[in-house]
């Protein structure tokens, strides 16, 4: 995003989720301006819902309005800046009708343009020296640094009206024109060339090569797929090909459609800095790069988590059966952090996400978007199991049944790897202990235990299987008995090389008022949390704690954290990294699976 608007409910104020918005927004330095909305609604008060943006996200809000009554009273604003005064008329609020400001509130007006003038011309040291020689500052000039400030995040503006009836949103537009940044005001985009990984930079100009990102995929019932990009540089015209750098493939862009919420115009082409839509790419995906053949850029990637979290899932009726394994499809070419497999042993549909939110919004979506009835399972965390200790095991499979039999002997190495290094085969055999053609099918047996596991059924992951001797027979050796020596030998292996439990822990950010914090960190001991660092938000009296925790003892976090902080604690959870089980815990975890 170059810039955000913030919408505040002119009666709530600030609410939790706008804090964890604006968080977001302060990690990644978006500028932003603020509309309290909804100033005629019962409760309604402008005043209390801008000191709870001053108190609880930014000291540098600021009045560029103020509002003439509140609730069944609201009437218009006034337009601190050029001190002018406007009320809204018709059906919609289209007919803007400028009067002079109102006795009642003039002295008021008068004070508050006082401040916004002090805090603007604090931000430019000659436009301070003229203020304070008490020169009248021409309005250009004093919009030019509300523009630099606000860009830089040096002060927040704070808007007001009723969106419902159009009263004051046309002025929230237009300072998105006048104060947010547009495409050039920001550093040219960066990239890489994917033949040479050198870096490219290219300026949000419409003579300069193109290059989008795919930042959303949707699916909409009317037209299909639709594709969401952002045209960085270059223009883009409808019947088009363009490549698309991080697949390879090419498109060809038949349609070009500019969104106006759930409605869709069609355009002819795109500029540089446009937000539009396409329909029907095969193989464009969320994150990837579209750009001219001629001059190949990937942009910054998205990075994707993997799963960690599993949910059964199961049609409701033979209707529903049909319909969901298509929905899952296209739900799942919308959200890369989704995936959906099958259970080989009881043909079982498993939907896997980051968490317990994501899996619920995604079954509600089902039901919702596709009309598909689901049953669920419990959830089931995504453990791994591994090995500690070196050993060698032998595999002999040997049938003799009437006629030609079934031989196959083979000795291997099982050795531990360093965590997340992934499996390693290596071929050790001297001699023709086993002819090379039977290797690949005891690296067949061996992949088949992996998947499966030995303890209690989870992916074996990070360890070094080595085949090193063995035996053959000229007539009864085959694939088949190479793959189940294999298969036995490494599953020997396994049992004497101490295997052990992994769990997914869990990066937990959670951002509390301070008077909680006693309470929230005792809840993250008791979820086995080891707490890393906490910092404070002084401006905003908040405490952050950073803390690492497995992810199965985070089942039901997002509730507690929010009745032990009066629901004005967030938190964020990302996958870190695998960590070995405790045995008690180990040990509950295997005799749940058997």
């Amino acid at each position: 995003m170059d810039g955000a608007v913030v919408v505040f409910d002119g009666v709530a104020g600030v609410e939790p989720q706008s804090e964890t918005n604006w968080r977001y927004a302060d990690d990644y330095k978006v500028p932003r301006i603020c509309f309290i909305n909804k100033l005629d609604r019962l409760g309604g008060s402008f005043e209390r819902s801008f000191q709870s943006i001053v108190e609880r996200l930014s000291p540098f809000a600021v009045r560029m309005q103020i509002p003439d009554g509140e609730e069944d009273q609201f009437k218009g604003v006034v337009d601190l800046l050029a001190m002018k005064y406007f009320i809204f008329e018709g059906v919609h609020g289209e007919q803007i009708t400028e009067q002079p400001i109102p006795e009642h509130i003039k002295d008021r007006a008068e004070e508050l343009r006082n401040v916004l003038i002090e805090k603007v011309v604090e931000q430019d040291e000659s436009a301070m020296a003229d203020y304070l020689e008490g020169k009248e500052i021409p309005m250009e000039r004093l919009m030019s640094i509300i523009r630099k400030a606000t860009i830089e995040n040096k002060i927040i503006l704070v808007f007001t009206g009723s969106a419902l009836k159009n009263k004051g949103v046309q002025f929230i537009l237009d300072a998105v024109v006048n104060y947010l940044p547009s495409p050039t005001d920001l550093p040219p985009v960066s990239g890489t060339d994917p033949k040479t990984a050198q870096e490219i930079k290219r300026e949000a100009r419409d003579e300069a090569p193109f290059s989008a990102l795919a930042f959303k995929v949707a699916t909409d019932p009317y037209v299909g797929q639709l594709t969401f990009f952002r045209v960085y540089s270059g223009t883009l015209s409808s019947g088009s090909y363009v490549l698309n750098s991080s697949t390879g493939q090419t498109e060809r862009i038949s349609r070009l459609l500019r969104m106006h919420a759930n409605e869709r115009a069609e355009i002819k082409e795109a500029l540089a800095g446009d937000i539009v839509a396409t329909v029907g790419l095969k193989a464009t995906k969320t994150g990837d790069t579209m750009c001219e053949e001629a001059h190949p850029i990937i942009l910054e990637k998205i990075v994707f988590p993997e799963p960690v979290i599993s949910l059964r899932i199961e049609p409701k009726t033979k209707a529903d059966q049909e319909k969901m394994s298509l929905s899952l499809k296209k739900l799942s070419d919308e959200d890369p952090t989704f995936r959906i497999k099958t259970d080989e042993e009881t043909l079982e549909t498993i939907i896997s996400g980051m968490g317990e939110l994501h899996l619920d919004i995604l079954v509600d979506r089902l039901k919702r978007e596709f009309g598909v009835n689901v049953n669920t399972g419990r959830p089931q965390v995504a453990y791994k199991e591994t090995v500690t200790t070196m050993s060698e095991a032998e595999g002999k499979y040997i049938r003799q049944s009437g006629g030609r039999g079934q031989y196959g002997h083979v000795w291997l190495r099982v050795e531990p790897k360093e965590r997340s290094s992934g499996f390693e085969f290596a071929d050790e055999l001297k001699g023709g202990a086993i002819p090379s053609e039977f290797v690949p099918a005891i690296q067949k047996g061996i992949k088949e235990v992996l998947d499966k596991g030995v303890v209690a059924g989870f992916p074996l992951v990070d360890l070094k299987v080595t085949v090193y001797g063995g035996s053959y027979h000229d007539v009864d050796s085959s694939e088949i008995a190479f793959k189940i020596a294999g298969a036995m030998a490494l599953q020997e292996g396994v049992k004497r090389s101490k295997p052990v439990l992994l769990e997914p822990i869990m990066k937990v950010e959670v951002i509390i008022p301070d008077k909680f914090m006693g309470e929230t960190t005792g809840d993250l001991s008791s979820r086995r949390g080891r707490i890393e660092q906490m910092n404070d938000r002084p401006l905003l009296s908040l405490k952050v704690i950073d803390a690492k925790v497995p992810l199965s003892e985070m089942f039901g976090y997002a509730t507690s954290v929010r009745s032990l902080t009066e629901g004005r604690g967030t938190f964020t959870m990302e996958f870190s990294h695998y960590e070995e089980v405790p045995n008690n815990i180990a040990q509950l975890v295997i005799e749940g699976k058997k």
